[in-house]
């Protein structure tokens, strides 16, 4: 585990992979290449479906998160808005009562074949647990993320969005959103090559998440205000799967001050997903993004997935 946060500027939302508004401004087009289009609209029944669209859900236990705490499918459910919508979304519930044995966790996974674009996505965050004592350090995300094939390795990539309603990170118990991007990272001793920006402020409720990977700069923005720009030093060089995660952090005792760090009360953390969308080789604007996804809407499509497989297909780990 990270020893101090402001140098580790957070964890990897992932574990280790051994070979695992509308400010946004306009960017110029990339050189031509294909522009292809991953829309899933989530509109799933169960996971039988879910799963024959390519989405993979972690079961293998592993860091981030509690030692000893377990991934797995319980923690994925499908919605309805209400009762007079068809739109569904896809739900993430992590529990935990403080102890690893105890806790948790949930992942979602799609292929890995994705690098340069957009990727957005709608989500909803919470501030507290739907039951329980409040005050665990939970981790909500959206995230593009390759295998590292060893430690420091110079071909990895990843770039996150991580909503932290508690607060964390040892910078204090405020809620924030950060953006992370990485070149490259070890566990043990942690040893990390990234940039990240802090927004400080509640997020709870929905939100449109769009990270541009574009022109050599990784751009981030929350229903269309820039909250982060990274550069060209940890722009991806490889192939990324997309993912959600929510997991809990260990604190350690100078940070559970005031927070249920001890408490063996069980409670119930979730994160909802109505939509994500990635378009190859193009920087959309938030409105832009919207607007197709409006679009197949309309039309009823509830996924499409043109961007091809690399030949041949690239291992897609979720988790170790």
């Amino acid at each position: 585990m990270r020893k101090n946060s402001i140098l580790r500027a957070c964890f990897p939302v992932t574990v280790l992979l051994m070979a695992s508004c509308n400010s946004n401004p306009k960017f110029m087009q990339m050189e031509p290449k294909s522009s292809d289009i991953f829309f899933d609209d989530l509109s799933y029944t169960n996971l039988q479906s879910f799963y024959h669209n390519n989405w993979k859900i972690r079961t293998q236990p592993g860091h981030p998160g509690m030692e000893g705490a377990t991934w797995s499918t319980e923690g994925v459910s499908f919605h309805q808005v209400d009762e007079n919508e068809k739109n569904t979304f896809l739900r993430m519930t992590s529990i935990t009562d403080g102890s690893g044995e105890n806790t948790r966790h949930t992942q979602i996974c799609h292929a890995r074949k994705y690098r340069e674009g957009t990727y957005a996505a709608r989500v909803y965050f919470r501030d507290e647990p739907t039951f329980g004592p409040d005050g665990d350090e939970v981790i909500q995300t959206f995230y593009t993320i390759s295998p590292l094939k060893s430690p420091m390795h110079p071909d990895y990539s990843e770039a996150d969005f991580e909503y932290l309603g508690n607060g964390g990170w040892e910078e204090g118990k405020a809620p924030a959103i950060w953006s992370v991007s990485w070149e490259t990272f070890q566990l043990e001793p942690w040893t990390k090559v990234n940039e990240y920006t802090r927004t400080e402020g509640s997020l709870s409720g929905w939100h449109t998440l769009v990270l541009t990977v574009a022109d050599d700069k990784l751009s981030y923005y929350v229903d269309g205000k820039p909250i982060g720009k990274h550069s060209e030093k940890v722009y991806p060089e490889v192939a990324m799967s997309i993912n959600f995660n929510l997991w809990f952090m260990i604190k350690s005792e100078e940070e559970a001050e005031g927070r249920p760090y001890d408490s063996t009360e069980l409670r119930q953390y979730q994160q909802d997903i109505d939509w994500v969308f990635h378009q190859s080789n193009v920087a959309l604007t938030t409105k832009e993004v919207e607007k197709r996804v409006a679009q197949f809407r309309q039309n009823n499509i509830n996924f499409i997935d043109e961007v091809k497989e690399h030949t041949p297909p690239l291992p897609s780990p979720c988790g170790l």
